[in-house]
């Protein structure tokens, strides 16, 4: 296959998938090609694309390339799509969201003290939506859970990486409100996987850590 057709079967790639498609993914699908010449046909199409003014973009976000739309063409597919109901998130659920991005990991609790609010719905929507994850549990009494964004959340706001969020200059009044200035807490790590996760209570947890308390020696 030319050099031409195999660019044209990723661009076809990114055409057909509504995720990021990582290099290993088109790696796969290609056979027998190098990440390293995969890369450079992904920066070939990008150049063709800002050059010569298309409508479309090959972006990098979350690991992994998407083709969008221009931004410079927002208005009139703004305007086309006039009408048509989108999902959007919640203020509660972006305020929360907003914390456990910036703050991560962190458990429900420290998030309601943050918020002043009980969190136990806007959790379990986001966990259901995979913007947020089960990220380990807090090597403290109890155990309890923390919580981490996702890939998805990457995608879903168009960043490479936790990196590019916008900057948030101090942060010495949430530090406090949690207690962590003077010290680093452990946390035992869960690895991210594909699937949902379903929120457990950590009143439940609580209770079971209570009962292995007094059973064990």
């Amino acid at each position: 296959m030319s050099q031409d057709n195999i660019k044209s079967a990723i661009e076809a790639m990114f055409f057909s998938s509504d995720r990021p498609l990582n290099l290993e993914q088109i790696k796969f699908a290609l056979g027998g090609y190098q990440t390293a010449d995969i890369r450079k046909l992904i920066e070939e199409i990008q150049t063709e694309y800002e050059s010569n003014n298309r409508g479309l973009r090959l972006v990098e976000i979350a690991g992994g390339f998407q083709m969008i739309t221009a931004p410079a063409f927002a208005p009139f597919i703004r305007k086309l799509f006039k009408g048509k109901r989108t999902e959007k998130l919640s203020k509660p659920a972006l305020e929360t969201l907003a914390i456990i991005a910036y703050k991560q990991p962190l458990t429900k609790l420290e998030i309601e003290l943050l918020r002043n609010v009980n969190v136990d719905g806007v959790i379990a929507s986001l966990l259901e939506k995979e913007l947020i994850r089960v990220a380990g549990r807090k090597k403290t009494p109890g155990r309890p859970l923390v919580f981490g964004t996702t890939r998805r959340f990457l995608e879903y706001f168009g960043l490479k990486s936790l990196n590019e969020l916008p900057k948030m200059e101090d942060f010495s009044k949430m530090n406090a409100s949690l207690g962590q200035d003077d010290q680093q807490i452990e946390i035992e790590p869960i690895e991210e996987q594909g699937t949902n996760q379903n929120p457990i209570n950590d009143n439940q947890e609580k209770e079971r850590a209570n009962e292995s308390e007094k059973i064990a020696p």
